[in-house]
């Protein structure tokens, strides 16, 4: 009989960490989750009834001491929401230094295979559209938001130097949007910051003129792609998103009419260095592993909107 599997994830509480522990609880994996709970919530993970699963409450910016047996590492801890990292700029500049030289240290340490989820900020407000692999990005590197992008610009900078150097078995992806259950209402991005608004009848406030560009991921496919990505071979980046590009105007309207609301679309200033258009070229991924996504975006909305209801039912 094959040994269990012993996965570690940080940012387990988080939104996207959190789908990938039960992904990976259904795999027979054993998970041990690490998060410092700064954005997460111990909520997410709540349902989780298995002894399968471990939860640590640390932050990663400390030294990791897991014992026993490790074989994979999911690196996904950081601030993501433009509300967390521009509340905490130095913590999430520590987060893609310090915790990633740690959680990548663990890999080393155990000899265990490390992935890290890196964004699709590292392309800053892209002059190449729809944004490949090979494309260096348009960051500005002293703008408001570079304490997210240069963080994860070069948290990827350390995995391949430990890839290279110590021989340390990395993936890198490259997360574009992402929606679906278990997001933050407050958390200050468009999807959840929507269907709040539209659930509530008040106005969805829509930044600019709504003509920037988005493409919308749900979660579940975005998990398997994750895993498989993680069981392939590949060790440079590789962009994980949907292709299908909206704009945020068309977002705010089509959650309006899938929600049944009353709301109306009022437009603010558009943030610093605020990307005009993102979309990830899959061509890549697509070749390495048989990836697409397979949820379109009314089905996926229709999910988190469902959730969302319950969820706002229950904290009022």
């Amino acid at each position: 009989m094959a040994q269990q599997k012993v996965s570690v994830v940080t940012g387990a509480a988080g939104f996207i960490g959190s789908h990938l522990c039960d992904y990976l609880l259904a795999k027979g994996h054993r998970v041990i989750g690490l998060d410092n709970l700064d954005s997460g919530t111990l909520r997410n993970l709540e349902h989780i009834v298995s002894d399968d699963f471990i939860f640590i409450n640390m932050d990663i910016t400390d030294f990791i001491d897991i014992p026993g047996q490790v074989d994979f590492v999911y690196h996904l801890a950081c601030p993501a929401s433009p509300i967390d990292y521009l509340q905490m700029p130095l913590h999430t500049l520590k987060v893609g230094a310090a915790g990633t030289r740690n959680a990548v240290g663990l890999a080393k340490w155990k000899r265990a295979r490390f992935l890290l989820a890196s964004t699709s900020e590292v392309y800053g407000d892209p002059e190449v559209h729809p944004q490949q692999e090979d494309y260096w990005g348009n960051v500005n590197p002293i703008g408001p938001r570079s304490v997210y992008d240069e963080a994860k610009r070069y948290a990827e900078t350390t995995t391949m130097a430990y890839h290279r150097q110590q021989g340390v078995d990395t993936r890198i992806i490259r997360i574009f949007n992402t929606y679906g259950p278990r997001m933050r209402p407050f958390d200050g991005r468009a999807v959840p910051t929507f269907i709040r608004q539209a659930l509530e009848d008040k106005h969805l406030t829509v930044f600019g003129d709504g003509s920037q560009t988005r493409s919308f991921c749900f979660v579940s496919d975005l998990v398997e792609g994750i895993y498989r990505i993680m069981m392939g071979g590949y060790h440079l980046p590789v962009n994980l998103g949907n292709p299908d590009e909206f704009t945020i105007k068309q977002l705010a309207e089509l959650i309006i009419k899938l929600t049944g609301s009353h709301s109306d679309v009022i437009f603010q200033a558009l943030p610093t260095d605020d990307p005009r258009r993102r979309r990830p070229d899959i061509s890549l991924v697509k070749k390495l592993i048989d990836w697409e996504p397979t949820v379109p975006a009314e089905e996926g909305l229709k999910k988190t909107i469902d959730w969302f209801k319950e969820y706002l039912a229950e904290v009022v």
